[in-house]
């Protein structure tokens, strides 16, 4: 099948390419400026998506129509169908997902135009208002932390953000872990909120708020998070080498995917407690920074932070939580730093404590709304940190 590159990021151009590929006879889609993909693709290819690279290269997913339908088909059973609204950069699979979901359902999604602000999601939402026979339709989003975090904090000053917010029969939040502490400020004002877990080689979201859809099977093997089903991407374009690393099969020929994540899975409900990658040895003790992460934002006002590992003449490695400076809201970074390390200290030990605090006017996003960590690496690394 031919693929064709999508240049533009313009969510109508996004979606017009996207109603060809999945409900169409194609071409299939190339979405997210890899270069030097091929100009075929094995047929049934719908989408071919390069994912951010956040935490390592990128690598171009090729996604088939009928693991995009399957995922769709699947949410609808999990959360009902409706109207959606895409509040997320429509060239990742998040943003893709909203689109394809929408499509099945017959419907064209809202898309919230300019940046995302209060006030913008605000005017999108309000705009969906529709009835059918006299029933009103319901309306879906899905939205990464930081944009819950944005509303959120509007809301709870401001009736009409809140309005919108909670008008959404459901509001799904996947991309990273949602701050317990920030959910349940959501959960306050009203909102319906479901935790998604997965990644673009899922589909996207394939468990939510830890129970998997329907005909999404997990294990976990050797400490890692495995998932199995009919939304698994075909592979990564042009890389049978790490496509066999990433998808493996079992005895009984079932393919499955190597989240990278370590969790448990107990009763039916998947908890993921990190990445299994993302560990420091500091004095000889391993160290989660997912867990040091988690703990830190328990703090008031530290939901949105990131740690970060930094090398230590003494230690070999140390974290480093990096914040934005309004996260302060006023208290003194030594201050803040001591409450944290005590946090922390309590939660997992003494040697998980943060060496120190890197307070940003903001903190470096990408572009699907996920914490630029490989930047913030690189910059600490290079001691070059902006607006710091």
């Amino acid at each position: 099948m031919q693929l064709r590159r999508l240049d533009s990021a313009d969510p109508r151009d996004v979606l017009r390419a996207l109603r060809a590929a999945v409900l169409g006879a194609g071409p299939a889609v190339a979405l997210g400026g890899a270069e030097g993909l091929p100009g075929e693709v094995a047929a049934g290819t719908a989408v071919v998506v390069t994912t951010s690279g956040s935490t390592g290269y990128p690598k171009s997913v090729a996604l088939s129509r009928s693991a995009l339908t399957s995922s769709a088909l699947a949410t609808a059973d999990r959360i009902g169908s409706g109207s959606w609204l895409l509040a997320l950069p429509a060239t990742y699979v998040a943003g893709v997902q909203v689109m394809v979901r929408a499509l099945v359902a017959g419907r064209d999604p809202a898309i919230l135009a300019g940046s995302f602000t209060a006030q913008t999601f605000t005017a999108a939402a309000s705009a969906m208002a529709a009835s059918e026979g006299g029933r009103r339709i319901p309306t879906y989003t899905s939205l990464v932390p930081a944009q819950v975090q944005t509303v959120v904090e509007a809301g709870e000053t401001d009736a009409a953000v809140a309005r919108a917010f909670v008008s959404f029969e459901a509001v799904l939040v996947g991309g990273q872990a949602l701050p317990p502490a920030l959910a349940e400020r959501a959960l306050a004002l009203g909102a319906r909120i479901v935790r998604t877990y997965g990644s673009t080689e899922t589909s996207g979201g394939c468990v939510y708020d830890g129970r998997p859809l329907e005909g999404v099977r997990v294990r976990i093997a050797d400490g890692e998070v495995q998932l199995s089903g009919p939304t698994l991407a075909d592979g990564y374009l042009g890389d049978p080498e790490l496509t066999a690393e990433a998808f493996v099969r079992d005895e009984d020929g079932a393919r499955w995917y190597r989240t990278g994540d370590s969790g448990s899975f107990d009763d039916g409900v998947l908890r993921v407690t990190g990445r299994r990658d993302n560990v420091i040895v500091s004095g000889g003790v391993n160290v989660s920074l997912d867990r040091v992460e988690q703990a830190t934002r328990t703090v008031t006002g530290l939901e949105g932070a990131v740690v970060v590992p930094t090398t230590d003449e003494r230690w070999g490695a140390a974290s480093v939580v990096v914040l934005s400076r309004a996260a302060l809201a006023g208290r003194g970074e030594p201050d803040v730093l001591e409450e944290v390390r005590r946090v922390v200290a309590a939660a997992i030990g003494a040697p998980a404590r943060p060496r120190e605090l890197l307070v940003l006017d903001a903190v470096p996003l990408t572009a699907s709304g996920k914490p630029d960590r490989a930047l913030l690496r690189r910059l600490l690394a290079e001691d070059a940190v902006p607006g710091a």
